[in-house]
């Protein structure tokens, strides 16, 4: 992507209102106003909240908006020019159970409060299969129990990838440390039993994964 179009999407994110695009400082100095007023003053409902981590160009956060309009989905990115695609079909469509926030995941305890989600996905995640690279894989002990902290007591993390190491990875993780698998599959379009939401629709690297016979793994898991 160029610079002129990604400064375009950046410039087009700001006048979005399902877009939140703040500094560092705001985040770390916990300065965001949403932090625990996430459906009071956004969504103006109590319906279940719902994150997707890592959420590129939010066609997740957006599927699953369509598909379950009594639930509240916030998609967060550090890459803003990514999620635009996101933001804008949901703006445009008049989706109002959808927003993004532009943010590092580290920083997500600073933009929700404690027990203020419900769910959160981590859809098609970076391996970050080296070793000196553990530290930034996302279901890591550390991110997992940062997730905690923000999770409702049943709480659900839902790990969506194509990576037979990750899902590996996670799993034994999972097991090791005393965390609650509450369902596991190696190819969710061969196998059967794979929930709804996982199969419904598809990203635009999926369709490129499947398009090659790469199966596509999911975890559905609480942290304890």
């Amino acid at each position: 992507m160029g610079s002129k179009n990604k400064l375009k999407r950046f410039k087009e994110n700001e006048t979005f209102n399902n877009v939140f695009q703040p500094t560092r400082e705001e985040v770390v100095g916990d300065l965001f106003p949403l932090r625990g007023k996430w459906n009071s003053e956004f969504f103006k409902n109590e319906n279940p909240l719902v994150l997707e981590l890592g959420c590129g160009k939010g066609e997740y956060s957006v599927g699953l908006a369509e598909r379950y309009p009594n639930k509240n989905f916030v998609g967060i990115d550090i890459k803003g020019a990514r999620f635009w695609r996101g933001a804008k079909t949901a703006a445009e469509t008049g989706l109002h159970n959808v927003a993004f926030i532009r943010t590092q995941i580290e920083l997500i305890n600073h933009i929700f409060a404690e027990n203020e989600v419900d769910e959160i996905w981590i859809t098609f995640p970076d391996p970050q299969i080296k070793y000196k690279r553990t530290k930034h894989r996302m279901t890591n002990s550390e991110f997992l129990q940062l997730y905690k902290k923000i999770l409702k007591k049943d709480g659900v993390v839902n790990l969506k990838t194509d990576s037979e190491f990750m899902h590996g990875y996670t799993l034994g993780l999972l097991h090791g440390e005393g965390h609650e698998v509450l369902y596991a599959n190696h190819n969710v379009y061969v196998n059967e039993g794979s929930p709804e939401e996982v199969t419904a629709f598809q990203t635009f690297y999926e369709k490129q994964y499947l398009e090659i016979n790469k199966a596509i793994t999911y975890i559905r898991f609480k942290i304890k």
